[in-house]
């Protein structure tokens, strides 16, 4: 249990508490990632089944690590190769794994609200991996964890999030964990990529760069999500950029010499960020990927059973 949380479905649904429960134990698995043998047996015994519909690179791996590290046995499932090709069922798909006796099922899925969706017919914990364009909440968890890794606090913070925001389950899980711990959160885009209404979600709405960005503690950029785009948004790639991809000069020009970059991956080069931002000195895109894999193990800690209090001993 994540406090009152039996399953990681939507950062919504957490309250500021259970978010910090899960960072606060975040804490405590980064040591062990930061250790000669990265190995401890936590979950000994448990076992964790990855379902995956869509591909994936840093998110099904760093569940399989956060798995093993903690001495559960992991199953990496994809689509292409298993009975939904034959037209079985989401839910019978997840039933049957099931029958197997798996202490958590974590879901990566093309449609929103997939992972709720079985939450309700299954037994065991669910983690949501991302669902089309609803949430990602262990990328937001880890993107907090990342800036309070870094800067010491969330409260009273200035977070920009920076790219298509109407596709975006990142930007989503992040909106409603940042407001949450006390960060003001500002969002900017394309008129056509920024959701109408969103303002009631606690934060506030620019189309200018420059204004997002300037005087932010850190700015998380995100990539078009072309493959949940029907009719093209923008006129081009390379206006997008002009207009709301940050390069080097931009950079110098308008962020502080201490804030933050962040990305969920993967990058579009050249694209939302040049290559020399990318990589630069306020890049903390590889530390995102380093920290996942703590969060995710507290998250898989919490929900097959772990004590936080053990955890942390």
């Amino acid at each position: 249990m994540i406090g009152r949380q039996r399953h990681c479905i939507a950062l919504e649904d957490f309250s500021r508490e259970e978010l910090l429960l899960v960072l606060d134990l975040a804490v405590s698995m980064k040591e062990v990632l930061l250790r000669p043998i990265k190995k401890v047996p936590s979950l000994r015994g448990k076992s964790v089944v990855n379902l995956f519909f869509e591909a994936s690179t840093r998110t099904r791996s760093s569940f399989e690590i956060a798995a093993k590290v903690l001495s559960a046995d992991a199953l990496n499932w994809t689509s292409a190769s298993s009975s939904v090709t034959k037209g079985e069922t989401l839910v019978d798909t997840a039933r049957n794994l099931e029958a197997m006796r798996p202490d958590v099922l974590v879901i990566r899925h093309s449609a929103g609200g997939a992972p709720g969706l079985v939450a309700q017919h299954v037994n065991c914990a669910v983690v949501s991996a991302g669902d089309g364009a609803h949430e990602h909440p262990t990328q937001g968890l880890l993107d907090c964890f990342t800036i309070r890794e870094r800067l010491g606090s969330l409260e009273g913070k200035t977070l920009a999030i920076v790219g298509d925001i109407s596709h975006s389950r990142v930007a989503r899980s992040d909106l409603h964990a940042f407001t949450k711990l006390g960060t003001t959160v500002r969002l900017c885009g394309p008129p056509t990529m920024i959701p109408a209404g969103v303002e009631q979600m606690g934060c506030t709405v620019t189309h200018d760069l420059r204004t997002a960005v300037e005087g932010a503690d850190a700015v998380v950029m995100l990539r078009i999500q072309h493959e949940r785009i029907g009719d093209p948004l923008i006129p081009n790639t390379r206006e997008y950029s002009r207009l709301w991809g940050l390069n080097a000069r931009k950079a110098a020009d308008w962020l502080k010499p201490s804030a933050l970059i962040l990305h969920p991956g993967p990058i579009n080069r050249g694209v939302e960020l040049s290559p020399d931002v990318a990589d630069g000195p306020h890049s903390v895109i590889l530390d995102q990927v380093q920290n996942g894999v703590a969060v995710r193990m507290a998250i898989l800690y919490l929900l097959a059973g772990g004590d936080p209090a053990e955890a942390k001993a």
